[in-house]
This record gives structure tokens, C-alpha cells and sequence, in this order.
């Protein structure tokens, strides 16, 4: 991945904060004639790459890093397992039916479904159960590991993986949540779940954190 470069506007943030820091992100904001909402992703990714340091109810000062420092470099420190949460998971043997009342007594779009070692051997989406159960079929005998999505469909990552690429692949896929494994010798061993809410939860707290 090629290195991100500063955009005109981080570069007047970084100008305004080397001037005149320790200053807020509502005082920034009115200078460059912006709102604060406006200016919080930047303040966000500034202050994550390390050009900026804040502080809670003083203001941000310039860390003294040039602006040719790779973004992206930064932002990969962020990892799977800092942002997973804990998997749902069912037997390969569930039922449909008994696959759909655990999905909405889990309040989850997504279940993995492992063997008798709980291993992964596969994915049930919000799609899949709907499919199935359209018809006349008798979901109480239709175990799920006959409409489970099956490897190599299903799209995984580790919790060592950086928190951006994951996203991605999230993305690219078009699915809403994928497990999180440890690949051993006999198998995936599902250790998390790594959803689209996880990663927008991440960011916006990265936000947070830094509003001043």
C-alpha cells in the first residue's frame, strides 16, 4: 500500500497548531473558518500518525513529525484483536429453525458454525436462514451445514491482522462480519467476530478521544 500523503487541509491544521499550540480543536476550527465537526477526522488522523499530540482540556500541540510521514503506516498499527468481538457460534448439526431463534436471541447477522472440535467448517447469514425457509420444507430437519456458506466462500482473517485491511476485506467481500481464527494444524479456531460496527466503533472512538 502506497504512503498517504498530508491534504491541504491537515497541512493547516499542522501550520495553525506549530504557530499558535497548545490550542483547541474549536479554536483550529474557527480559524480556518470550519466547524469542529468538520475538523475531527483530520484532528483524528493527525494525532494517530503522531503529528500531533492532545491533551484533554489544554489543546493540541505539534509533535514535530514532518508531513511527508506516511499516514497509512500509522493507521495499520491498529490491529483485529484490539476491536473483535466475542463469536456466536453453532453446531454444524443446529437445526434451521433452531439456527433462526438463535440468531435473533443473539441479535447477530451472522453465525459461524463449527464441528464436533469446533473447528470452522462454515457461515450462516441473515440470507442464508431467509432462503431456506421460503417453501414448504420442514426447518426442524434441515440441519445447517446443508445451506451454510462452506470454505474456500468464506472470508476470514487473524487477530494479528492489521484493523484496515480486515475492513477491506470486509468491503471488497460485501459482507457485514467475518470470524476471527487461529489457523493450526487441524483447523480454524474461531477466537472473535470482526464486524462492520466494530470498525466504525473503533474510528469513532479514535475521534472521541481526541475531541478537545
Amino acid at each position: 500500500m502506497s504512503p498517504i500523503e498530508l491534504n491541504k487541509r491537515q497541512d493547516a491544521i499542522l501550520q495553525i497548531v506549530k504557530e499558535n499550540g497548545p490550542i483547541t480543536g474549536e479554536q483550529i476550527a474557527e480559524r480556518l473558518g470550519l466547524t469542529r465537526a468538520t475538523l475531527r477526522p483530520d484532528l483524528a488522523i493527525l494525532t494517530m500518525a503522531g503529528f500531533l499530540d492532545a491533551r484533554p482540556r489544554v489543546g493540541y500541540f505539534y509533535a514535530g513529525k514532518k508531513s511527508a510521514v506516511s499516514i497509512t503506516e500509522s493507521m495499520m498499527n491498529l490491529k483485529v484483536k484490539d476491536f473483535q468481538a466475542v463469536p456466536v457460534v453453532v453446531s454444524e448439526n443446529m437445526t434451521v429453525y433452531d439456527a433462526i431463534c438463535h440468531m435473533f436471541l443473539e441479535d447477530v447477522g451472522t453465525l459461524f458454525v463449527v464441528d464436533k472440535n469446533a473447528y470452522l467448517q462454515g457461515v450462516l447469514s441473515r440470507k442464508d436462514l431467509l432462503r431456506s425457509s421460503i417453501g414448504t420444507q420442514d426447518l426442524n430437519k434441515i440441519p445447517v451445514h446443508i445451506i451454510m456458506t462452506r470454505m474456500p466462500n468464506i472470508a476470514y482473517c487473524l487477530k494479528t491482522d492489521s484493523l484496515i485491511l480486515a475492513a477491506k476485506k470486509l468491503i471488497d467481500r460485501q459482507i457485514d462480519s467475518m470470524p476471527v481464527v487461529n489457523e493450526t494444524e487441524h483447523g480454524l479456531e474461531i477466537v472473535g467476530r470482526l464486524t462492520k460496527t466494530n470498525i466504525t466503533r473503533a474510528f469513532i472512538s479514535l475521534a472521541d478521544t481526541h475531541d478537545l
